[in-house]
């Protein structure tokens, strides 16, 4: 305990890291007080539909990501998925459209044009997720509609438009803070505004769950203090899957390309089984928000909610099947581009380094391909494993709120994020000799290892 105490006095002893700390608490603090500003033209006390449909669901989940904004009506309320969606839009197309290749090669400018593309088709996508979720919150809460003069006018053109327009600029706010976060402050902004969304519905989660436990048919306390150790567990290893592994050695990975002839001391390969992290998860989670988002322009259409209704069930086959295989897709997409293996072989070569056994340049970067491809199969499937054991909580009769933290993209992102910036905590203090968080001064976040062999 004395050493945690020394640790966290030099962590404000840092006048740099002091301040990015602080800058990262106000502004995540100023998100959080928006989550409860209600849409003007809205009765917070009449949601009782929109808490309804928050309590479970896909719905439910965009509220978790959310931060409880969705339930609450809040200018808030689309959080910062529209952003994610964008994101994985663009990235897509750079890899299809030869414009967006060019633009990548460019360098820092390519980059912030790139960045301004994202920006600008987030405006797009907000504003129609906009006029979906409005649609949804006028079929589910007609009362809390506020009407001061003619109610058709108000609800159909008036408030709609305001309302559009509110919600998007709001996003385009959250949007801002996460990369003034990224500048400014410690850890990744985005994620982070993701994170503390989470967070901050873990505790009714589980206050929720504990009343159920100990109601007539919930299975009493021993089954409850059970469940918070299995949760346990799974969050340790969770933390393994999410760090994957620093270093492969060269003996291990020419068993997964095929044996060849090695001799001399033990040398390693720069990968991670885990080289995309928690990114492959909120692509596939902003994916599957699209079926919901369809959904919510036609409330009153039973065929359209029949069709989409299988794909916003998260507890059902349909919508885990497809969530686990977006998932093992985006794993190998996210790979291809955080892992460059000619960009690792030139390096290697520029430096001095090389597998022996193995030819320097093309050969090598064929090798470390070879070796990435394989590794990260495993790797996808427990991803996706992960990312679905909600729904098999769910089968334990856990509360369906509490089921989300049991893996899950809501545990995922939780371990990612916080291994994350504590990394970077831990880099300020190493840099200044002091001792890091762990007793071995060293944490695993999802940054790709050194290039060296």
């Amino acid at each position: 305990m004395k050493k945690l105490i020394e640790t966290f006095q030099n962590i404000f002893r840092i006048e740099e890291l002091r301040y990015k700390l602080l800058v990262t608490f106000w502004m995540l603090l100023a998100y959080r007080l928006g989550t409860y500003v209600t849409l003007p033209g809205v009765d917070p006390n009449m949601l009782e539909g929109s808490a309804q449909q928050a309590e479970g669901g896909i719905f439910g989940l965009i509220n978790t990501f959310a931060g409880g904004a969705f339930a609450r009506g809040s200018i808030f309320a689309l959080g910062i998925m529209p952003y994610i969606s964008a994101s994985i839009v663009v990235q897509l197309m750079s890899l299809a459209v030869p414009s967006f290749q060019r633009l990548q090669k460019e360098g820092e400018d390519g980059r912030r044009k790139i960045n301004q593309i994202t920006r600008y088709l987030t405006i797009v996508i907000t504003a129609v997720q906009s006029i979906g979720f409005l649609i949804n919150l006028r079929t589910e809460n007609p009362q809390a509609i506020i009407s001061v003069t003619n109610p058709e006018v108000i609800s159909n053109f008036m408030f709609m438009l305001s309302s559009v327009v509110v919600l998007t600029s709001s996003t385009m706010f959250v949007m801002w803070l996460g990369e003034r976060i990224t500048e400014k402050g410690i850890g990744n902004g985005i994620s982070l505004i993701i994170m503390i969304g989470i967070i901050a519905r873990l505790p009714e989660a589980l206050v929720k769950e504990f009343n159920f436990k100990l109601g007539e048919s919930g299975g009493g306390l021993v089954i409850f203090l059970v469940e918070l150790a299995v949760l346990f567990a799974v969050i340790m290893v969770t933390i393994l899957l999410v760090q994957g592994t620093r270093k492969i050695p060269v003996q291990y990975a020419k068993r997964i390309v095929g044996n060849r002839q090695y001799g001399g001391a033990r040398q390693y390969i720069p990968l991670k089984v885990n080289a995309a992290g928690v990114m492959p998860i909120i692509f596939a989670q902003a994916l599957m928000f699209i079926p919901s988002t369809i959904a919510q322009f036609f409330p009153d259409y039973e065929t359209m909610q029949g069709v989409m209704g299988a794909f916003i069930n998260p507890m059902g086959w349909v919508y885990n099947v497809t969530f686990a295989t977006l998932i093992i897709l985006f794993t190998y997409f996210y790979t291809a581009i955080t892992v460059n293996a000619n960009q690792i072989a030139d390096e290697m070569k520029r430096n001095g380094g090389f597998i022996p056994g193995v030819k320097p340049g093309k050969s090598t970067a064929d090798f470390i391909d070879n070796v990435m491809s394989r590794i990260t199969l495993p790797g996808a499937f427990f991803l996706a494993f992960v990312a679905i054991l909600p729904s098999l909580a769910s089968i334990f009769n856990i509360n369906s709120q509490f089921a989300q933290f049991y893996g899950g993209t809501s545990l995922l992102i939780l371990v990612g994020v916080v291994l994350d910036t504590l990394q970077q905590v831990e880099s300020h203090l190493m840099m200044r000799h002091y001792d890091g968080l762990m007793k071995s001064g060293r944490i695993k976040g999802r940054q790709t290892a050194g290039t060296s062999v």
